[in-house]
């Protein structure tokens, strides 16, 4: 495998054996190092003249990188350079992201990613990743094999109908793939060259993109139903017919088609859907954090989710299973959640409620005594009622938790639990800002988007960002070294478990409920422990001998190894 380094058992030197020569090597960017090819590999690989003369170390080249880097004005500017690097050279790319992650991971994913995905077609620059429309029905596993991704490869695919808060964006979406992969990489060391990112694009009902002459995708409305079901099918077979030990990450389907993809094929092929349950295993590491700080155990707590879509769904569902670990019944876990859509609460004698609604709705019964004004209870009425301890935003509206809502909840609980997680920035549920100004200082905060540190009467607040990057880079890493069958909601819970332990108390008596984002390898290495012994201990893969060691080895680090030609 072209990621994996051979060892000169007579000299000790580690190095890969290339095939390629001349042009076509420095046109591959895993392989290519811009100018930092040594005399003796410019010579063996027909590169003598093609490059300038002076070799440059990589910290030479990491100087010109920030040179470039800090010469763009804008986010969207960066990306745009970042991006074009990755497409030239992923190793020094890489580099340059893990020794800048706090300034980078915004960059490369959210917030700024959603323009990326938004202006795609007008900012399109080379290919990358794969597209599969309708015209390539009956020959999708063809379109596999033509890809360099080696075996076994990390799949993120996306029929770009729900990206992040900013909706359908056709083949933009691919952004989404495409920043994902890159947090594989760099927070969890999946090669590369084992990164397949993947966008479904069966059209677009987004009109501006379908009027717009740039537009580059499946130039047609969004195909539905029993065709939709087709493809999809077709693709995942064509995934476990040419990359058997694939792991495939579903991401930012509609709510219909997360769910119902989910659950027909998690058992079919090792598959997850971050947006379900990636999202819900970090909102239960952030609440174990804080549970630490005021005492008591998760069963204690009463939650309020604004959000009825798959992020919703997944969070109510892991929050209730944790609590069944300290010993709540699963039943009467789910009872202490009470789940809001955009008319109100979800109640079960609405009409017209989808499956998932339906299965998180609060019987009427339940509210029977609750004084509202007419229509269903809104969010501050709500809080009224059931004095949550937790009040968690997935709606993607935003200034959603008003002062209202925000002080109703601070009446009632000592120290409210608050984290507004809709992305980008610009759809938060509320600044954490306002939420300490309007609990007095009392709030404990976690967001989906960074925010620098709050002061309130004198006071600090550290703002921990519930970034998923904490997740599943982690996921993917135990779940590739185990070669795990399956990817189970108990590995989910697993790897919220570690995460909250990585969390030091240090952080966490400033309010911060996540580590810091330069921790983020040391992290996805404790995730990708806990989740592999989780998949040993539940059947779903063999035991290792050693997993810690077997976790290290399949971590890349992007450095210059040097090369020989293939066969000496």
């Amino acid at each position: 495998m072209t990621f994996r380094p051979l060892i000169d058992h007579e000299t000790g030197e580690r190095y890969l054996p290339v095939r390629k020569r001349g042009e076509i090597l420095l046109h591959d960017a895993f392989l290519n190092k811009g100018a930092a090819f040594s005399r003796d590999e410019r010579r063996a690989f027909g590169l003598r003249g093609l490059l300038p003369d002076h070799i440059p170390t990589i910290e030479e080249q990491l100087v010109r990188v920030r040179t470039q880097m800090d010469a763009k004005v804008t986010d969207l500017d960066k990306n745009i350079y970042l991006n074009s690097l990755m497409d030239r050279n992923e190793i020094l790319f890489y580099r340059f992201i893990m020794d800048n992650l706090e300034e980078t991971v915004p960059i490369i994913y959210t917030p700024t990613v959603a323009s990326t995905c938004k202006y795609w077609s007008r900012l399109y620059r080379s290919a990358h990743g794969l597209y599969v429309t309708p015209r390539d029905r009956g020959r999708i596993a063809d379109l596999l094999l033509s890809t360099s991704v080696e075996e076994p490869p990390v799949i993120v695919v996306t029929d770009n109908e729900r990206i992040l808060g900013i909706g359908d964006q056709g083949a933009g979406g691919l952004g989404i793939p495409i920043g994902k992969l890159a947090l594989y990489t760099a927070a969890a060391g999946i090669s590369p060259a084992r990164c397949l990112p993947i966008s479904i694009d069966v059209g677009t009902n987004n009109a501006e993109l379908l009027e717009d002459r740039l537009y580059l995708g499946y130039r047609e409305t969004r195909l539905r139903g029993e065709a939709y079901d087709e493809l999809i099918a077709e693709f995942v077979h064509a995934v476990k017919e040419v990359f058997p030990e694939a792991l495939l990450q579903w991401e930012d389907f509609a709510n219909v088609t997360s769910f119902h993809n989910l659950e027909m094929y998690r058992r079919f092929l090792p598959s997850f859907n971050d947006d379900i349950q990636g999202t819900a295993a970090m909102v239960v590491s952030g609440l174990i954090a804080a549970t630490r700080k005021i005492g008591g155990n998760l069963a204690d707590h009463r939650v309020v989710i604004a959000g009825a879509g798959s992020a919703g769904y997944g969070i109510r569902e892991q929050i209730a299973h944790a609590m069944t670990d300290s010993g709540l019944d699963l039943d009467d876990a789910r009872g202490r959640h009470h789940v809001l859509d955009s008319r109100g609460l979800l109640v079960d004698d609405r009409r017209n409620l989808t499956e998932v609604k339906r299965r998180l709705a609060t019987p009427v019964g339940e509210i029977a005594e609750w004084e509202t004004e007419a229509g269903l209870p809104t969010l501050t009425e709500v809080i009224r009622h059931v004095k949550p301890t937790v009040l968690i935003g997935v709606s993607g509206t935003a200034g959603l938790f008003d002062e209202g809502a925000i002080r109703e909840m601070a009446a009632h609980t000592e120290v409210p639990i608050i984290l507004p997680l809709s992305n980008p920035t610009a759809n938060t549920e509320v600044t954490p800002k306002a939420a300490l100004n309007w609990t007095d200082g009392r709030a404990i905060i976690a967001t989906g988007s960074p925010f620098a540190p709050c002061e309130y009467d004198g006071v600090t607040h550290r703002i921990g960002q519930a970034n998923n990057v904490f997740i599943f880079p982690g996921m993917g890493l135990g779940v590739l070294t185990v070669r795990a069958s399956e990817v189970t909601d108990r590995m989910f819970l697993a790897a919220a478990y570690a995460l909250a332990d990585q969390t030091g108390d240090d952080l966490i008596a400033q309010g911060q409920l996540y580590p810091d984002i330069d921790d983020v390898r040391a992290v996805s290495r404790a995730v990708a422990i806990a989740v592999g012994r989780a998949a040993i201990d539940e059947g779903v893969a063999e035991p290792v001998d050693d997993l810690e060691e077997a976790i290290d080895a399949e971590m890349w680090v992007p450095e210059y190894l040097t090369y020989r030609s293939a066969g000496d």
